[in-house]
């Protein structure tokens, strides 16, 4: 009983012994039948893409290399409350965890590509009952007869890759997954900055609110001292109107001040996914922010810090790619074929002597006339490419210009410190004087309430002017790359082969 099941097995092990050798001829076959057939496909009159990346001495780069920025620069800053948000958001915020999902397709599209090079091998059994016809090709006694037929087989392909179009696509698929993983670093690096931002916007914000209360509290003293006035006969109903209509002002612009302070610890609530009611007692202190040491010009390494450049980059990679995959489907696509297996009719001999059937061969299949469909695809990925490399330089002149911008700002904003802090000093000074000539019985205490005025908005002026000193360092770190740091191995490459 064992000898009819073994031997049709045995006769399959043997056959598929045998593919090898029969491979051998098949593959030369068909390789020399390529070489053949390839002058049948011509890509005359494509015009290759035009476009060129900028050169760095055109940007205004320094040859100076910096420090890079770290990866926790928020640390920097020595505000714990700062860090612990911005960790905070960087651990549960929606838009960084879509980047990363966005990040993980791309890297399942590079391991299907990657898939599409190697050998397919399929299993199948098909099962059949059928009546033959009588008036038909098949003879008696299946002419005319009910007969169960059945397959058992296993079958193989593989695409032999001789123009290299499986290869480009899987390149292209790499570098979109490249770019992908930079955009998810931009995310992140977007994501501290715009915490960081806000944190010190809510800080000027509440050191405004305080300035404004103790601008209520001086304008109803001096309210109350034009009302002993205007009793006493030295001042007017003028006076008076306007001493009562300076309240509502500034209790107005108080109003105003607690709603940007509500609003902007929504924001920070929202940006570090919670509620908008989380950061309800959140009362920063720019005082409690320290600067941090930033460079003076744009760093020679600024292309490779920066997330948006290397996924700008990256793209061009894979246009390149898509490029050479549409020229390669110009040429023979050849692929290779082989089964084994066992069939019979009726279904009850399967596993009988004779059952075992196999084969090799080549498919060969070539574009001779299409009406312009792979001309068309080309012309198309040429100016995928071409729109790709005009992107990147688009991105490199934005950041160098980005760079060129909060540095400029940086210095402008420190002279304006330095004038401000003059002109604060002598307010000071103005309303000590002032004080010591009321005690002295020399000056009106009017005249001390409006010197304590210029003091009040010289306070202001210089929370304003830290608070745009700090927000313009981070807004310099962000361009500066945030603290990405590009893979050394593959970005050093494919920088000089961005054309």
């Amino acid at each position: 009983m064992s000898q009819p099941l073994r031997s049709p097995l045995h006769r399959v092990r043997r056959a598929a012994q045998a593919l090898p050798t029969l491979t051998v001829f098949v593959v030369a076959l068909a390789s020399s039948l390529v070489l053949t057939l390839a002058g049948c496909a011509s890509t005359e009159g494509v015009a290759p893409p035009a476009a060129k990346s900028l050169p760095r001495a055109a940007l205004g780069v320094s040859e100076t290399a910096t420090a890079p920025v770290a990866a926790d620069w928020w640390q920097g800053f020595g505000d714990t409350t700062l860090s612990g948000l911005v960790e905070r958001a960087l651990a549960g915020n929606p838009s960084l965890k879509a980047a990363q999902a966005r990040l993980a397709r791309s890297q399942a599209a590079v391991d299907s590509a990657h898939a599409a090079q190697g050998l397919q091998v399929n299993g199948s059994l098909d099962l059949t009952r059928q009546r033959y016809t009588a008036n038909g090709a098949v003879p008696p006694p299946l002419a005319g007869s009910y007969r169960s037929s059945g397959t058992l087989q296993a079958a193989a392909s593989w695409e032999i890759d001789f123009f290299g179009r499986n290869r480009a696509a899987l390149d292209a698929a790499v570098g979109s997954q490249r770019a992908a993983e930079a955009d998810a670093q931009a995310a992140r690096v977007l994501l501290a900055s715009n915490v960081a931002r806000s944190y010190v916007q809510l800080a000027r914000l509440v050191e405004q609110r305080e300035v404004a209360q103790r601008a209520l509290a001086q304008r109803d003293e001096i309210l109350s001292l034009i009302r002993q006035r205007v009793q006493a006969g030295l001042d007017t109903n003028v006076e008076l109107r306007q001493g009562e209509g300076a309240l509502p002002e500034t209790r107005a612009q108080l109003e105003a001040l607690d709603e940007q302070i509500t609003l902007t610890r929504h924001a920070l609530a929202a940006l570090t996914a919670q509620g908008p009611q989380a950061l309800d007692t959140l009362t920063p202190r720019l005082v409690t922010v320290q600067a941090v040491p930033l460079p003076a010009n744009v760093p020679a390494d600024l292309l490779g810090r920066r997330a948006d450049i290397s996924a700008a980059r990256w793209r061009v990679e894979a246009a390149t790619s898509d490029v050479a995959s549409a020229r390669a489907q110009f040429y023979p696509n050849v692929n290779l074929t082989a089964f084994v297996g066992l069939s019979s009719i009726p279904i009850d001999r399967l596993f009988r002597s004779g059952s075992e059937q196999y084969g090799v061969g080549p498919a060969i299949r070539l574009p001779i006339f299409d009406s312009g469909r792979l001309r068309a695809n080309l012309r198309g990925k040429s100016a995928d490419l071409d729109a790709a490399v005009e992107t990147y330089n688009a991105t490199v002149i934005d950041a160098v210009r980005d760079v060129a911008d909060q540095i400029s700002s940086l210095q402008s904003i420190a002279r304006q410190q330095a004038e401000q802090g003059q002109a604060q000093a002598s307010a000071e000074s103005a309303y000590d004087v002032a004080t010591q000539r009321y005690k002295a019985g020399l000056g009106t205490y009017l005249v001390v309430l409006n010197a304590e005025a210029n003091v009040l908005n010289q306070r202001r002026a210089a929370a304003d002017l830290k608070a745009r000193a700090l927000d313009t360092q981070v807004a310099l770190i962000r361009s500066l790359g945030g603290g990405y740091v590009a893979n050394a191995a593959t970005d050093t490459t494919h920088t000089a082969a961005v054309r």
